[in-house]
Protein backbone atom coordinates (compact mmCIF):
# COMPACT_ATOMS: atom_id res chain seq x y z
CA UNK A 1 0.00 0.00 0.00
CA UNK A 2 1.21 3.52 -0.74
CA UNK A 3 2.24 5.82 2.07
CA UNK A 4 -0.49 8.34 2.88
CA UNK A 5 0.01 11.26 5.27
CA UNK A 6 -2.78 13.75 6.06
CA UNK A 7 -2.16 17.09 7.76
CA UNK A 8 -3.84 18.24 10.98
CA UNK A 9 -6.98 19.81 9.49
CA UNK A 10 -7.43 17.10 6.85
CA UNK A 11 -7.02 19.37 3.80
CA UNK A 12 -3.60 18.17 2.53
CA UNK A 13 -2.67 14.61 1.62
CA UNK A 14 0.90 13.58 0.87
CA UNK A 15 1.91 10.26 -0.71
CA UNK A 16 5.70 9.96 -0.35
CA UNK A 17 7.52 7.01 -1.87
CA UNK A 18 9.65 6.73 1.27
CA UNK A 19 9.12 7.69 4.91
CA UNK A 20 12.10 7.50 7.24
CA UNK A 21 12.23 8.29 10.97
CA UNK A 22 15.87 8.92 11.92
CA UNK A 23 17.13 9.00 15.48
CA UNK A 24 20.60 10.40 14.76
CA UNK A 25 22.16 13.12 12.66
CA UNK A 26 24.20 10.50 10.83
CA UNK A 27 21.01 8.83 9.67
CA UNK A 28 19.79 12.13 8.21
CA UNK A 29 23.10 12.49 6.39
CA UNK A 30 22.72 9.00 4.95
CA UNK A 31 19.28 9.86 3.60
CA UNK A 32 20.41 13.01 1.85
CA UNK A 33 23.51 11.33 0.39
CA UNK A 34 21.54 8.48 -1.18
CA UNK A 35 18.99 9.79 -3.73
CA UNK A 36 18.67 6.35 -5.32
CA UNK A 37 17.17 4.90 -2.14
CA UNK A 38 15.65 8.12 -0.79
CA UNK A 39 14.27 9.92 -3.86
CA UNK A 40 13.87 13.67 -4.13
CA UNK A 41 12.34 15.89 -3.08
CA UNK A 42 13.23 15.40 0.57
CA UNK A 43 11.17 17.20 3.20
CA UNK A 44 11.45 17.13 6.99
CA UNK A 45 8.10 16.81 8.75
CA UNK A 46 7.20 17.51 12.36
CA UNK A 47 3.60 17.45 13.61
CA UNK A 48 2.27 18.26 10.10
CA UNK A 49 0.14 21.10 11.45
CA UNK A 50 0.83 23.38 8.46
CA UNK A 51 -2.13 24.53 6.38
CA UNK A 52 -0.19 24.49 3.11
CA UNK A 53 1.82 21.69 1.42
CA UNK A 54 5.12 23.06 2.73
CA UNK A 55 5.93 19.71 4.40
CA UNK A 56 4.46 17.49 1.68
CA UNK A 57 6.52 15.43 -0.76
CA UNK A 58 6.04 12.73 -3.37
CA UNK A 59 9.65 11.65 -2.79
CA UNK A 60 11.03 11.23 0.74
CA UNK A 61 9.66 12.51 4.02
CA UNK A 62 11.94 12.60 7.05
CA UNK A 63 9.80 12.19 10.15
CA UNK A 64 11.79 13.93 12.89
CA UNK A 65 9.47 12.98 15.75
CA UNK A 66 12.03 10.58 17.29
CA UNK A 67 14.64 13.32 17.70
CA UNK A 68 13.70 14.94 21.01
CA UNK A 69 16.85 15.12 23.14
CA UNK A 70 17.45 18.45 24.88
CA UNK A 71 19.50 20.31 27.47
CA UNK A 72 18.85 23.47 29.47
CA UNK A 73 21.71 25.84 30.26
CA UNK A 74 21.18 28.27 33.13
CA UNK A 75 24.87 29.11 33.64
CA UNK A 76 25.10 31.96 31.12
CA UNK A 77 24.79 35.40 32.80
CA UNK A 78 23.26 36.73 29.56
CA UNK A 79 20.29 34.42 30.01
CA UNK A 80 19.21 30.79 30.03
CA UNK A 81 18.96 28.79 26.81
CA UNK A 82 17.33 25.58 25.62
CA UNK A 83 19.19 23.42 23.10
CA UNK A 84 17.05 20.67 21.60
CA UNK A 85 16.77 18.34 18.68
CA UNK A 86 14.36 19.41 16.00
CA UNK A 87 11.57 16.93 16.82
CA UNK A 88 10.83 18.32 20.28
CA UNK A 89 7.43 20.00 20.30
CA UNK A 90 6.73 23.38 21.89
CA UNK A 91 4.39 21.80 24.44
CA UNK A 92 7.05 19.22 25.38
CA UNK A 93 9.76 21.85 25.66
CA UNK A 94 7.49 23.97 27.84
CA UNK A 95 6.81 21.08 30.21
CA UNK A 96 10.53 20.45 30.70
CA UNK A 97 11.34 24.14 31.14
CA UNK A 98 8.57 24.49 33.68
CA UNK A 99 10.29 21.99 35.95
CA UNK A 100 13.08 24.57 36.31
CA UNK A 101 10.81 27.58 36.60
CA UNK A 102 11.46 28.62 33.00
CA UNK A 103 9.38 29.30 29.90
CA UNK A 104 9.84 29.98 26.22
CA UNK A 105 10.08 33.61 25.16
CA UNK A 106 7.09 33.11 22.87
CA UNK A 107 4.48 30.58 24.01
CA UNK A 108 2.59 30.02 20.79
CA UNK A 109 -0.88 28.54 21.05
CA UNK A 110 -0.21 25.58 18.72
CA UNK A 111 1.88 23.51 21.09
CA UNK A 112 2.58 20.75 18.57
CA UNK A 113 4.84 23.01 16.56
CA UNK A 114 8.29 21.36 16.54
CA UNK A 115 11.36 23.40 17.38
CA UNK A 116 12.86 22.52 14.00
CA UNK A 117 9.89 24.08 12.25
CA UNK A 118 9.81 27.03 14.65
CA UNK A 119 13.44 27.77 13.83
CA UNK A 120 13.11 27.98 10.05
CA UNK A 121 9.42 28.68 9.34
CA UNK A 122 7.00 31.51 10.06
CA UNK A 123 5.13 31.60 13.39
CA UNK A 124 2.92 34.07 15.23
CA UNK A 125 1.91 35.03 18.76
CA UNK A 126 0.21 38.29 19.62
CA UNK A 127 -0.03 37.81 23.37
CA UNK A 128 3.68 37.21 24.02
CA UNK A 129 4.83 39.83 21.52
CA UNK A 130 6.41 42.23 24.01
CA UNK A 131 9.51 42.28 21.84
CA UNK A 132 8.95 39.81 18.99
CA UNK A 133 5.93 37.69 18.13
CA UNK A 134 7.86 35.13 16.09
CA UNK A 135 9.54 32.14 17.75
CA UNK A 136 12.48 32.09 15.33
CA UNK A 137 13.56 35.56 16.41
CA UNK A 138 14.69 34.06 19.73
CA UNK A 139 16.67 31.26 18.09
CA UNK A 140 20.39 31.88 18.60
CA UNK A 141 21.84 28.85 16.80
CA UNK A 142 20.60 26.42 14.16
CA UNK A 143 22.36 23.25 13.01
CA UNK A 144 21.30 21.43 9.86
CA UNK A 145 22.28 18.80 7.31
CA UNK A 146 22.77 20.30 3.85
CA UNK A 147 21.16 18.85 0.70
CA UNK A 148 24.51 17.19 -0.04
CA UNK A 149 24.56 15.53 3.39
CA UNK A 150 27.15 17.76 5.05
CA UNK A 151 26.83 19.46 8.45
CA UNK A 152 26.29 23.22 8.72
CA UNK A 153 25.35 25.74 11.38
CA UNK A 154 24.58 29.42 11.86
CA UNK A 155 24.56 31.48 15.04
CA UNK A 156 23.67 34.98 16.15
CA UNK A 157 27.17 35.50 17.52
CA UNK A 158 29.23 34.19 14.60
CA UNK A 159 27.07 34.33 11.47
CA UNK A 160 24.02 36.57 12.00
CA UNK A 161 23.45 37.18 8.27
CA UNK A 162 23.34 33.47 7.57
CA UNK A 163 21.08 32.87 10.57
CA UNK A 164 18.67 35.50 9.21
CA UNK A 165 18.40 33.49 5.99
CA UNK A 166 18.01 30.11 7.68
CA UNK A 167 15.24 31.45 9.94
CA UNK A 168 13.14 31.90 6.79
CA UNK A 169 14.40 28.93 4.80
CA UNK A 170 11.53 26.47 5.34
CA UNK A 171 13.99 23.59 5.13
CA UNK A 172 14.99 24.45 1.57
CA UNK A 173 18.65 24.64 2.64
CA UNK A 174 18.57 21.23 4.29
CA UNK A 175 17.18 19.43 7.34
CA UNK A 176 17.37 21.27 10.67
CA UNK A 177 18.37 18.86 13.43
CA UNK A 178 19.26 21.07 16.42
CA UNK A 179 18.11 24.44 17.71
CA UNK A 180 19.21 26.73 20.55
CA UNK A 181 16.87 29.46 21.75
CA UNK A 182 16.54 31.91 24.59
CA UNK A 183 14.27 31.16 27.55
CA UNK A 184 13.32 33.11 30.68
CA UNK A 185 11.67 32.72 34.12
CA UNK A 186 7.95 31.91 34.11
CA UNK A 187 5.69 34.95 33.97
CA UNK A 188 2.12 35.45 35.16
CA UNK A 189 -0.21 37.15 32.69
CA UNK A 190 -3.50 38.92 33.17
CA UNK A 191 -5.86 39.18 30.19
CA UNK A 192 -8.54 41.84 29.96
CA UNK A 193 -11.28 42.02 27.32
CA UNK A 194 -12.71 45.14 25.68
CA UNK A 195 -15.68 44.67 23.30
CA UNK A 196 -16.13 47.50 20.79
CA UNK A 197 -18.54 47.93 17.85
CA UNK A 198 -16.41 47.90 14.69
CA UNK A 199 -18.31 50.82 13.19
CA UNK A 200 -17.53 53.00 16.23
CA UNK A 201 -13.79 52.25 16.39
CA UNK A 202 -11.35 55.02 15.48
CA UNK A 203 -7.75 54.73 14.36
CA UNK A 204 -6.69 56.69 17.43
CA UNK A 205 -8.39 54.14 19.68
CA UNK A 206 -6.76 51.21 17.88
CA UNK A 207 -3.35 52.92 18.09
CA UNK A 208 -3.79 53.56 21.81
CA UNK A 209 -4.66 49.93 22.48
CA UNK A 210 -1.82 48.73 20.25
CA UNK A 211 0.89 50.81 21.89
CA UNK A 212 -0.24 50.52 25.52
CA UNK A 213 -0.54 46.73 25.58
CA UNK A 214 2.30 44.30 26.20
CA UNK A 215 0.51 41.93 23.87
CA UNK A 216 -2.85 41.84 22.14
CA UNK A 217 -5.18 39.72 20.04
CA UNK A 218 -8.48 40.95 18.62
CA UNK A 219 -11.49 38.66 18.09
CA UNK A 220 -14.24 39.93 15.81
CA UNK A 221 -17.68 38.34 16.13
CA UNK A 222 -20.26 39.75 13.77
CA UNK A 223 -19.50 43.46 13.81
CA UNK A 224 -18.12 43.51 17.36
CA UNK A 225 -14.38 43.42 17.97
CA UNK A 226 -13.10 42.19 21.34
CA UNK A 227 -9.57 43.33 22.19
CA UNK A 228 -7.81 40.80 24.42
CA UNK A 229 -4.94 42.65 26.10
CA UNK A 230 -2.20 41.17 28.28
CA UNK A 231 -0.15 42.62 31.10
CA UNK A 232 2.28 40.91 33.47
CA UNK A 233 1.31 40.60 37.13
CA UNK A 234 3.18 39.31 40.16
CA UNK A 235 0.98 36.43 41.31
CA UNK A 236 -1.32 33.99 39.49
CA UNK A 237 -4.03 33.76 42.15
CA UNK A 238 -6.00 30.72 43.27
CA UNK A 239 -8.17 30.49 40.15
CA UNK A 240 -5.47 30.69 37.49
CA UNK A 241 -5.21 26.94 36.90
CA UNK A 242 -9.00 26.64 36.53
CA UNK A 243 -9.11 29.60 34.16
CA UNK A 244 -6.26 28.17 32.09
CA UNK A 245 -8.00 24.80 31.84
CA UNK A 246 -11.27 26.45 30.76
CA UNK A 247 -9.45 28.47 28.10
CA UNK A 248 -7.75 25.35 26.73
CA UNK A 249 -11.08 23.51 26.69
CA UNK A 250 -12.65 26.32 24.68
CA UNK A 251 -9.97 26.29 21.96
CA UNK A 252 -9.25 22.55 21.97
CA UNK A 253 -12.87 21.46 21.79
CA UNK A 254 -15.88 23.68 22.36
CA UNK A 255 -15.70 26.48 19.80
CA UNK A 256 -14.84 24.35 16.79
CA UNK A 257 -17.07 21.48 17.94
CA UNK A 258 -20.27 23.52 18.06
CA UNK A 259 -19.44 25.39 14.86
CA UNK A 260 -18.89 22.03 13.16
CA UNK A 261 -22.21 20.65 14.40
CA UNK A 262 -24.15 23.67 13.14
CA UNK A 263 -22.67 23.45 9.66
CA UNK A 264 -23.04 19.67 9.51
CA UNK A 265 -26.65 19.32 10.62
CA UNK A 266 -28.34 22.61 9.74
CA UNK A 267 -28.61 22.49 5.96
CA UNK A 268 -31.13 25.26 5.38
CA UNK A 269 -29.25 28.50 4.62
CA UNK A 270 -31.66 30.78 6.46
CA UNK A 271 -31.94 28.56 9.51
CA UNK A 272 -28.17 28.04 9.65
CA UNK A 273 -27.68 31.80 9.50
CA UNK A 274 -30.03 32.23 12.43
CA UNK A 275 -28.41 29.45 14.48
CA UNK A 276 -24.91 30.79 13.77
CA UNK A 277 -26.15 34.24 14.77
CA UNK A 278 -27.26 32.82 18.12
CA UNK A 279 -23.89 31.11 18.52
CA UNK A 280 -22.12 34.41 17.87
CA UNK A 281 -24.37 36.18 20.39
CA UNK A 282 -23.38 33.57 22.99
CA UNK A 283 -19.69 34.17 22.27
CA UNK A 284 -20.13 37.93 22.60
CA UNK A 285 -21.90 37.34 25.90
CA UNK A 286 -18.94 35.26 27.07
CA UNK A 287 -16.49 38.05 26.29
CA UNK A 288 -18.77 40.62 27.96
CA UNK A 289 -18.80 38.42 31.04
CA UNK A 290 -15.03 38.19 31.02
CA UNK A 291 -14.84 41.96 30.91
CA UNK A 292 -17.39 42.30 33.71
CA UNK A 293 -15.38 40.00 35.99
CA UNK A 294 -12.08 41.69 35.21
CA UNK A 295 -10.57 39.10 32.86
CA UNK A 296 -8.49 36.04 33.64
CA UNK A 297 -5.00 35.33 34.99
CA UNK A 298 -2.80 32.47 33.76
CA UNK A 299 0.83 31.44 33.71
CA UNK A 300 2.35 32.21 30.32
CA UNK A 301 3.08 28.53 29.46
CA UNK A 302 -0.61 27.77 29.98
CA UNK A 303 -1.32 29.61 26.72
CA UNK A 304 0.11 26.59 24.89
CA UNK A 305 -2.45 24.03 23.73
CA UNK A 306 -1.74 20.38 22.95
CA UNK A 307 -3.88 19.38 19.96
CA UNK A 308 -2.62 15.80 19.66
CA UNK A 309 -5.79 14.25 21.08
CA UNK A 310 -8.25 16.63 19.43
CA UNK A 311 -10.87 14.73 17.46
CA UNK A 312 -11.22 15.47 13.76
CA UNK A 313 -14.64 17.12 14.17
CA UNK A 314 -13.22 19.42 16.84
CA UNK A 315 -10.36 20.75 14.71
CA UNK A 316 -10.28 24.04 12.88
CA UNK A 317 -8.37 25.63 10.03
CA UNK A 318 -7.44 29.24 9.41
CA UNK A 319 -5.51 31.58 7.20
CA UNK A 320 -3.28 34.55 8.03
CA UNK A 321 -2.52 37.80 6.21
CA UNK A 322 -0.64 40.66 7.89
CA UNK A 323 -1.42 44.35 7.29
CA UNK A 324 0.39 47.51 8.38
CA UNK A 325 -1.10 48.74 11.63
CA UNK A 326 -2.24 52.05 10.12
CA UNK A 327 -4.30 50.25 7.45
CA UNK A 328 -5.81 47.50 9.59
CA UNK A 329 -9.05 49.18 10.70
CA UNK A 330 -10.31 50.12 7.20
CA UNK A 331 -9.26 46.69 5.91
CA UNK A 332 -11.15 45.04 8.78
CA UNK A 333 -14.33 46.90 7.87
CA UNK A 334 -13.89 46.05 4.21
CA UNK A 335 -13.33 42.40 5.12
CA UNK A 336 -16.61 42.23 7.04
CA UNK A 337 -18.42 43.62 4.00
CA UNK A 338 -16.54 41.13 1.78
CA UNK A 339 -17.52 38.21 4.03
CA UNK A 340 -21.17 39.31 4.05
CA UNK A 341 -21.20 39.62 0.27
CA UNK A 342 -19.57 36.21 -0.10
CA UNK A 343 -22.21 34.69 2.18
CA UNK A 344 -25.06 36.22 0.19
CA UNK A 345 -23.57 34.93 -3.05
CA UNK A 346 -22.55 31.43 -1.93
CA UNK A 347 -24.18 30.65 1.42
CA UNK A 348 -20.74 30.22 3.02
CA UNK A 349 -18.81 32.14 5.63
CA UNK A 350 -16.24 31.12 8.25
CA UNK A 351 -18.05 29.74 11.29
CA UNK A 352 -15.66 30.90 14.02
CA UNK A 353 -14.52 34.34 15.25
CA UNK A 354 -12.13 36.34 13.09
CA UNK A 355 -8.71 36.59 14.73
CA UNK A 356 -6.19 39.42 14.53
CA UNK A 357 -2.65 39.29 15.93
CA UNK A 358 -0.58 42.29 17.01
CA UNK A 359 3.04 41.73 15.98
CA UNK A 360 5.76 44.37 16.40
CA UNK A 361 8.40 45.20 13.81
CA UNK A 362 10.95 42.40 13.53
CA UNK A 363 13.84 42.11 11.07
CA UNK A 364 15.41 38.92 12.43
CA UNK A 365 14.25 36.73 9.53
CA UNK A 366 14.45 37.30 5.79
CA UNK A 367 10.75 36.36 5.73
CA UNK A 368 9.56 38.34 8.72
CA UNK A 369 6.07 39.56 7.84
CA UNK A 370 6.58 42.55 10.16
CA UNK A 371 9.97 43.40 8.65
CA UNK A 372 8.89 46.86 7.50
CA UNK A 373 6.80 47.86 10.52
CA UNK A 374 4.21 46.87 13.13
CA UNK A 375 1.37 44.73 11.80
CA UNK A 376 -2.12 43.61 12.71
CA UNK A 377 -3.42 40.52 10.95
CA UNK A 378 -6.71 39.16 9.68
CA UNK A 379 -7.20 35.45 10.44
CA UNK A 380 -10.46 33.91 9.22
CA UNK A 381 -11.01 30.68 11.20
CA UNK A 382 -13.26 27.79 10.20
CA UNK A 383 -14.23 24.36 11.50
CA UNK A 384 -14.28 22.45 8.23
CA UNK A 385 -17.33 20.55 7.08
CA UNK A 386 -17.40 21.92 3.55
CA UNK A 387 -13.83 21.81 2.17
CA UNK A 388 -14.62 23.00 -1.41
CA UNK A 389 -16.53 26.03 -0.11
CA UNK A 390 -13.71 26.82 2.34
CA UNK A 391 -11.19 26.63 -0.51
CA UNK A 392 -13.28 28.98 -2.66
CA UNK A 393 -13.49 31.45 0.21
CA UNK A 394 -9.72 31.28 0.78
CA UNK A 395 -8.93 31.91 -2.88
CA UNK A 396 -11.21 34.94 -2.95
CA UNK A 397 -9.90 36.17 0.40
CA UNK A 398 -6.35 35.89 -0.92
CA UNK A 399 -7.25 38.22 -3.75
CA UNK A 400 -8.99 40.58 -1.31
CA UNK A 401 -5.90 40.69 0.94
CA UNK A 402 -3.47 40.94 -2.00
CA UNK A 403 -5.31 43.95 -3.40
CA UNK A 404 -4.97 45.69 -0.02
CA UNK A 405 -1.25 45.17 0.42
CA UNK A 406 -1.39 42.21 2.78
CA UNK A 407 1.45 39.80 3.54
CA UNK A 408 0.80 36.02 3.61
CA UNK A 409 2.71 33.21 5.31
CA UNK A 410 4.00 30.18 3.43
CA UNK A 411 2.71 27.71 6.03
CA UNK A 412 -0.46 29.46 7.25
CA UNK A 413 -1.97 31.08 4.13
CA UNK A 414 -3.44 28.34 1.90
CA UNK A 415 -3.60 28.74 -1.89
CA UNK A 416 -1.10 31.60 -2.11
CA UNK A 417 0.63 32.38 -5.41
CA UNK A 418 4.05 33.67 -6.38
CA UNK A 419 2.64 37.09 -7.25
CA UNK A 420 1.34 37.42 -3.69
CA UNK A 421 4.80 36.75 -2.26
CA UNK A 422 6.64 38.96 -4.75
CA UNK A 423 4.33 41.87 -3.94
CA UNK A 424 4.47 41.34 -0.17
CA UNK A 425 8.17 40.60 0.35
CA UNK A 426 9.63 42.40 -2.68
CA UNK A 427 13.38 42.14 -3.01
CA UNK A 428 13.59 39.90 0.04
CA UNK A 429 11.66 37.19 -1.81
CA UNK A 430 14.06 37.41 -4.75
CA UNK A 431 17.02 37.32 -2.36
CA UNK A 432 15.72 34.21 -0.62
CA UNK A 433 14.97 32.51 -3.93
CA UNK A 434 18.48 33.13 -5.22
CA UNK A 435 20.01 31.97 -1.93
CA UNK A 436 18.01 28.72 -2.08
CA UNK A 437 19.39 28.10 -5.56
CA UNK A 438 22.95 28.42 -4.26
CA UNK A 439 22.31 26.23 -1.21
CA UNK A 440 20.55 23.48 -3.18
CA UNK A 441 21.67 23.70 -6.82
CA UNK A 442 20.21 20.28 -7.77
CA UNK A 443 16.83 20.78 -6.09
CA UNK A 444 17.22 17.96 -3.56
CA UNK A 445 14.76 19.66 -1.18
CA UNK A 446 12.64 21.46 -3.78
CA UNK A 447 9.01 20.32 -4.02
CA UNK A 448 6.55 21.51 -6.68
CA UNK A 449 4.88 23.71 -4.05
CA UNK A 450 8.04 25.73 -3.48
CA UNK A 451 9.17 25.53 -7.11
CA UNK A 452 5.98 27.32 -8.14
CA UNK A 453 6.46 30.03 -5.51
CA UNK A 454 10.16 30.89 -5.71
CA UNK A 455 11.24 33.67 -8.08
CA UNK A 456 11.81 33.04 -10.87
CA UNK A 457 10.08 29.67 -11.02
CA UNK A 458 12.62 26.95 -10.22
CA UNK A 459 12.83 23.38 -11.50
CA UNK A 460 11.72 20.68 -9.03
CA UNK A 461 14.07 18.00 -7.81
CA UNK A 462 16.50 16.44 -10.26
CA UNK A 463 18.53 13.71 -8.58
CA UNK A 464 22.21 13.78 -9.48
Amino acid sequence: MPNVIVNYDGTITSTPRVIVAPETVEQIQSVLRNPAHYPSPVRAMGSNHSLTPCAASQGTIIDISRMKRFSIDTSNPAGATLTAQAGLEIVEASQELRKQGLQLMTNVEIGNLTLGSAACCQTKDGLDGIEFGQVGSYVTRIKWVTPAGDLAEASAAESPDLLRMVRGSYGLAGVVYEVTLRVKPIETLHFTYLPRPVDELTQEEVDQLYTSAEGMVCWTIGRTSVFQVRHRVDHPGVLSSIQAAARKRLWNYADAHYAHIIDQFVANKGLRDAVEGGFMDAEKLLFSGLRLFGGITVLAPDKIIDYRQTKQQDRYAFTFWAFPRARWLPVLREYLDFADAHFKATGFRPNMPLGAYRILRDTNSILSYSHDGDIFSLDPIHSIVDAPEWKQFLVEFNEFAFQRGGTPLLNQSPWIERRHLEAAYGQRWTELSEWVRTMDPYGRMLTPFFADLLSPKLTPAQDK
